[in-house]
């Protein structure tokens, strides 16, 4: 039957849009915020895009919850399986490029040209990571010569729970940068998503729950990036955090939370993420900044 069934005069019935509502993703789902709270999103124009939750201190403790409890899972599986699960989000992100490529054009004011390059470029950056997840042992890791009858012998495992402060104006090519070194070892993360561009980093958790990735592996709060850092910092339950994200005065008060607790930290670029070239060639530093080495001596048999 038509849209104009029904209709005598025949014109075209409008049709009412329905407005997507982004929320957290915490535990493999999209609660809202415990506050009830949101915020306005805009384009690089003022113009509104969405309502975008405002995660209080108690979404990120729940998120925390949610990241350590799937630790184990995580770090136990093998490093082939984790490749194989980043690769299928990688897949799946490629399947939504149209709708990535449209939140990043808002988001960071871009041509819908050079937005779908920097969409691109998350996705081959999401599988260059993937395909470290069964190598980085060996280049972390080794055999290592001792005086003595044994076997020495050194491997990379991850820290535990990484809290992430993604960049704050690449809304996800900064991000996929920040959060796929973390995880690909073996890591979970809770993600504080891009203070003023959040929306594709709430639509990246859509993806991710589609996926083959456990709930809580991956964990995503929008809203202040002060609010929500704060307490991740000082939480005696998260083992890194990464301040990709933080300015200067931020970082340095992050960074002296952290340090009550002995919490690894990786600090921002000079600049901040702003002066950060997200499309340069990462490397291995991410992956390194977040696994621990366990040595191993065992005696050589006779």
């Amino acid at each position: 039957m038509s849209e104009q069934s029904g209709n005598p005069g025949g014109a075209a019935r409008t049709r009412l849009g329905v407005a997507k509502t982004y929320k957290l993703f915490v535990g493999g789902k999209f609660p809202r915020s415990e506050s009830g709270r949101v915020y306005e999103v805009t384009d690089t124009r003022g113009n509104w895009l969405a309502n975008a939750p405002l995660a209080s201190r108690k979404d990120a403790r729940d998120a925390v919850v949610a990241a350590r409890k799937a630790f184990g899972g995580w770090s136990g599986a093998t490093a082939y399986n984790r490749g194989q699960i980043l690769y299928r989000i990688a897949e799946m992100l490629e399947g939504r490029r149209e709708q990535f490529t449209a939140e990043v054009a808002a988001a960071e004011g871009l041509s819908k040209a050079k937005a779908a390059a920097r969409v691109d470029a998350a996705i081959d950056r999401w599988v260059w990571y993937a395909g470290w997840s069964d190598k980085i042992a060996q280049v972390a890791g080794g055999a290592n010569p001792v005086a003595g009858p044994y076997f020495n012998l050194s491997t990379p495992e991850p820290t535990g729970v990484v809290a992430v402060l993604a960049p704050q104006e690449s809304s996800l090519l900064g991000l996929v940068s920040v959060l796929a070194p973390v995880i690909v070892s073996g890591n979970t993360a809770v993600v504080v998503a891009s203070e003023r561009a959040p929306l594709p980093a709430l639509s990246l958790a859509e993806v991710l729950a589609t996926s083959d990735l456990p709930g809580g592996v991956v964990n995503i709060l929008s809203g202040r990036t002060a609010e929500i850092a704060a307490p991740l910092a000082a939480h005696s339950d998260v083992n890194a955090i990464d301040l990709a994200g933080a300015d200067a005065d931020l970082a340095k008060e992050l960074e002296t939370a952290a340090a009550d607790n002995l919490k690894r930290v990786l600090r921002p670029e000079a600049g901040g993420s702003a002066a950060s070239d997200w499309s340069a060639d990462p490397g291995v530093k991410r992956m390194l900044a977040f696994v621990e080495t366990k040595t191993v001596w065992h005696p050589v048999g006779v």
